[in-house]
């Protein structure tokens, strides 16, 4: 109907000489408009109209950059003949840290807490400023294990204090990298199951030192200075300490059971990050001669609240703040962990990926920072856009890239550079998963390589809120802290998520607060988001949405 109303239109200004869009005043053509001479440019890695391949039923789609995946394995065949194996991987992640608590985002120095060591070797490697979590930490961790979103795996938001969800029956990343050769480790955080089945040393890792919860749950109703009506009540105090969830820093090794080490309480927390730190290194060196690659996953404690740090670390930030006094710790402890694969000759045949499981933290200060609306809980760009940067000695490129990673591209990405690139993932997990990740391996390891990935898809509590494609994100949902209160803890788990009213489109690029909207405008860019939501729709009728614990 529009058609047919311009070309009415079109066809009255051509009988009266009147100029309109593509037409002179002289009745002769615009060149702007004829075939071949547009204006304008088409830049590389944007792909707002870029047809995408499907390489396997049960994968995500994918922008297909042929030079880019020849010349990246090119590189992983030759670094292969020369170690004799395939690489190590390690994952570092963090807990609640925002896009720019870190130098390489504009942060670090500039509010307070110094990364140097972090700044350093990111601005060696990929730096991405457009890679994406899950809204919350467990729903992001088990979709760096199993290469799903939150809507595919189940987890859709954190388990706390003894409730169900978890890994058990999923097919995660160390399995199937243990079936490559790989020797798995696991260090730290968890919040993927306390139920055996769950637990790391089931579902893949050869070895794990860590806790099997999140940092509050082990102290906040200990700590009169938090919870007074808790850690005042004996009884109280005493019914929170029956609750079936772990309270301990724990050690297991494949198919046996969780050993515990120590309760942790306030006092042991303090030095809870250098006690795993220290387990990191001598996992790396043990690895130093070993014929077997290895995938180590390092989730910090810091710096989820609540932070104890220790006499070496408290006041150590100019902020003093307990939370930027744990940003300077947590650069030490990746500073430790990287000076370890150099002294043991291990860094050119190893690939880190340095990210965190959500934006910052907004309902319990002090709290991390972000360039974006939002932080953790929601699905504005604040709670899910993440710091992050890959980094390979001698094999990535050193540049920063805006092309779309999601952190469940670390799944396939990782069976590539085990042996499995592509469409050989689907060929490892059952028919019915479906892989929500892309294999991203040639994005990272070709020169100037661009983004396999094409679209980004936003959840919240297992709907599909948003989507993004280029510089444009259409919101269907959104999180809204002050619905109800204007006072209090505001962040991304208060107030309330409504529907929007179907034209709550965002241009990021001229506007990363999303507080201009612009879809009436925006049509023509608009529907083919509405296209792609579509399309995501059409995939969940096939691989139906997961609920295993929810809001």
């Amino acid at each position: 109907m529009r058609f047919s109303f311009s070309k009415k239109k079109l066809v009255l200004a051509i009988a009266l000489s009147l100029p309109v869009m593509g037409i002179a005043a002289d009745n002769q053509p615009d060149s702007s408009t004829m075939a071949g001479t547009y204006k304008g440019y088409d830049l590389p890695g944007q792909y707002l109209v870029k047809e995408t391949t499907k390489i396997a039923d049960n994968m995500m789609p994918v922008v297909v950059n042929p030079l880019q995946n020849d010349e990246a394995q090119q590189k992983l065949a030759a670094l292969e003949k020369k170690e004799g194996k395939k690489p190590n991987i390690i994952v570092f992640l963090l807990d609640d840290v925002g896009w720019m608590d870190v130098g390489f985002n504009g942060g670090g120095t500039a509010v307070g807490n110094p990364t140097p060591d972090i700044d350093a070797i990111a601005q060696q490697g990929l730096i991405l400023t457009s890679a994406y979590s899950q809204p919350s930490s467990s729903p992001t961790r088990a979709t760096i294990m199993t290469g799903q979103y939150s809507v595919h795996h189940g987890i859709l938001v954190p388990p706390m204090y003894g409730q169900p969800g978890g890994l058990a029956g999923l097919t995660t990343l160390p399995e199937l990298l243990h079936k490559q050769g790989y020797v798995n480790q696991a260090i730290g955080k968890w919040h993927m199951g306390e139920n055996t089945g769950s637990q790391p040393q089931n579902v893949g890792f050869d070895d794990f030192r860590g806790f099997l919860s999140v940092s509050d749950m082990y102290t906040e109703w200990r700590d009169a200075h938090y919870n007074p009506e808790i850690a005042l009540s004996p009884s109280r105090y005493n019914y929170i300490n029956k609750l079936p969830f772990s309270k301990d820093d724990v050690h297991a090794v494949r198919g046996g059971k969780i050993q515990s080490l120590a309760e942790i309480t306030p006092k042991y927390m303090e030095d809870l990050d250098q006690r795993w730190m220290h387990y990191g290194v001598d996992f790396i060196h043990k690895m130093k001669d070993n014929s077997k690659p290895f995938f180590l996953y390092y989730g910090t404690r810091g710096c989820h609240f609540d932070n104890y740090p220790n006499a070496h670390y408290a006041g150590r930030s100019p902020a003093r703040t307990s939370y930027s006094d744990c940003i300077v710790e947590m650069n030490d402890v990746f500073k430790n962990l990287y000076q370890a694969l150099v002294d043991t000759g291990q860094l050119d045949n190893t690939l880190i990926l340095f990210t965190s499981d959500n934006g910052p933290e907004q309902e319990v200060p002090p709290y991390g920072r972000t360039a974006f609306r939002g932080g953790k809980g929601s699905t504005w760009e604040g709670g899910v856009r993440v710091p992050t940067f890959v980094y390979w000695k001698g094999m990535i490129q050193p540049r920063r890239s805006d092309g779309l990673f999601d952190l469940s591209d670390i799944f396939p990405t990782s069976l590539a550079l085990a042996g499995k690139p592509g469409a050989a993932v689907a060929q490892l997990v059952p028919q019915t998963t479906f892989i929500d990740g892309i294999d991203q391996s040639s994005f990272l390891l070709g020169d100037n390589g661009q983004s396999n990935r094409r679209v980004e898809h936003y959840f919240l509590n297992g709907k599909l809120s948003a989507i993004r494609i280029d510089e444009f994100k259409y919101h269907t949902i959104v999180q809204l802290p002050y619905a109800f209160t204007k006072k209090g803890y505001q962040g991304g788990f208060t107030g309330a998520i409504i529907p929007s009213a179907g034209s709550s489109f965002f241009n990021l690029y001229t506007n990363p607060q999303e507080d201009e909207s612009i879809g009436i405008r925006h049509i023509p860019a608009g529907i083919l988001l509405e296209n792609a939501i579509n399309d995501y729709k059409q995939i969940l009728k096939k691989y139906p949405p997961k609920v295993q614990i929810t809001l």
